[in-house]
């Protein structure tokens, strides 16, 4: 990560996480009260194609049997979230907690999504190449391709289904998505990503 990259990571990041308390603690508050514990979804996601951190998000589906949680999220578990649940993944609201992940090091604001280890050994050639960018909160691949890939996932049955089609029709349409962010970088493009990831956002809750 470039030190110009860095710093806007926290130029924006440790104010935002100040002035946002309120609204963490309200949605905290929230989840506990109409969900209960925990309040947080903890996830081991790749930083490199060998390092590992962990990632925090509001949890917005109710909890699973012990090792029955794997994958990414498609239709097979829609029946775990309430309506609170998909406001908050719609508002992306649930990830506020990653920015501490961003203040930390782990993230940065603007890269490709951190992907779960289960995908980055089975295409150990994809992820160092597209790793060698810190992943981000939001991105090109995010912007371009996330309702596309929401909507291919939830259409999905059962989570062999789900799994399937995240591995044939999206990982390699991301990743080539993050290779070109990866060749064109920029903090001005980074400012660009943020921008219209917050616009797409506002609007969506507006809609």
């Amino acid at each position: 990560m470039t030190p110009g990259k860095r710093a806007l990571d926290l130029v924006l990041c440790i104010p935002t996480a100040i002035l946002g308390l309120p609204l963490i603690a309200l949605i905290a508050l929230i989840l506990l009260i109409r969900e209960g514990r925990p309040i947080l979804y903890v996830s081991e996601r790749m930083k490199t194609h060998d390092t590992p951190f962990q990632l925090y998000k509001f949890r917005t589906m109710r909890p699973a049997p012990p090792g029955a949680d794997s994958g990414v999220t498609g239709g097979d578990k829609s029946d775990r979230m309430s309506d609170f649940h998909r406001a908050l993944r719609r508002s992306r609201l649930d990830e506020l907690p990653q920015l501490w992940n961003v203040i930390r090091g782990d993230m940065s604001l603007v890269g490709p999504r951190p992907p779960l280890k289960i995908y980055v050994d089975d295409y150990p050639e994809t992820y160092r190449e597209v790793l060698t960018c810190r992943p981000g909160v939001t991105g090109l691949a995010s912007l371009v391709f996330h309702a596309h890939e929401e909507n291919l996932l939830k259409q999905c049955k059962t989570a062999q289904e789900t799994d399937e089609v995240y591995r044939r029709r999206c990982i390699p349409r991301k990743a080539e998505l993050d290779l070109i962010y990866k060749a064109n970088q920029s903090v001005c493009g980074d400012i660009l990503l943020i921008w219209r990831t917050a616009r797409g956002v506002l609007l969506r809750r507006r809609g």
